[in-house]
């Protein structure tokens, strides 16, 4: 089993510190928190953390502060600082000071979660290994290339599974057409983008309730398709 990955949440607005603890806790990850910048750099530098949500605005030691020490200890510990709504300049400012990723306040959960599974696949990519995923009345099993739709099995070639496993590992992600060409096929082989928009009408045929209407794989126009699982 795949050791749940650890996160250090460092934010002094109470709710939203703990509303961020619950909700990830209930997603798998193992959270700590602190509510000022001395705790969390201590607990930053310390600890076993896989990821790190940092405030800018914090008491005792702000989090470009924060970020800047970490970097300068060469922790090799990726970041995603929260921001002011407008402020430009510190966005700009964390990046600087090695931040990878930024998200500015008041934020949507699910880009949040986006932008953390992104982090976390490019920083571990050994962890990205797929064996098994449900959502909705699917079950996929990829470890023995096996399907199962309501409560049914449904034969899928090897490149659907892939495709399928493409998407799963982007959950909640827009998926430009380009990215499957060049991942699933390799620009190479030379396919179309019409050649992508069959392989997801075919699997949308197998696991779409609808698949006129789809739940799951949705098309974002002029840009690819978002995989919804409806887990997040």
């Amino acid at each position: 089993m795949e050791k749940a990955k650890h996160i250090l949440i460092v934010e002094d607005d109470e709710s939203i510190l703990f509303g961020l603890q619950d909700i990830l806790e209930g997603k798998g990850y193992k959270i700590s928190t602190a509510s000022n910048g001395i705790d969390g750099l201590k607990l930053a530098s310390t600890k076993p953390i896989d990821l790190l949500v940092l405030d800018i605005m914090l008491p005792g030691m702000n989090g470009l502060e924060i970020c800047k020490r970490i970097r300068k200890e060469k922790i090799k510990l990726p970041i995603i600082m929260l921001t002011a709504k407008s402020s430009e300049i510190d966005k700009i400012s964390g990046l600087d000071y090695g931040a990878d990723d930024y998200i500015t306040k008041p934020f949507s959960l699910s880009e949040l979660l986006a932008r953390i599974r992104s982090i976390l696949r490019r920083t571990y990519p050994e962890d990205a290994i797929l064996n098994n995923f449900s959502f909705g009345q699917v079950t996929v099993d990829f470890t023995k290339m096996k399907a199962i739709v309501d409560d049914r099995e449904v034969k899928f070639t090897k490149k659907e599974f892939a495709i399928l496993e493409y998407f799963i590992k982007r959950d909640g992600e827009v998926v430009p057409r380009h990215d499957l060409l060049n991942n699933i096929w390799g620009y190479d082989k030379a396919p179309t983008t019409r050649t992508v928009d069959t392989f997801i009408l075919e699997i949308r045929k197998k696991i779409e309730e609808t698949p006129s209407s789809p739940k799951h794989i949705v098309s974002i126009s002029g840009v690819g398709y978002r995989f919804i699982s409806g887990n997040l």
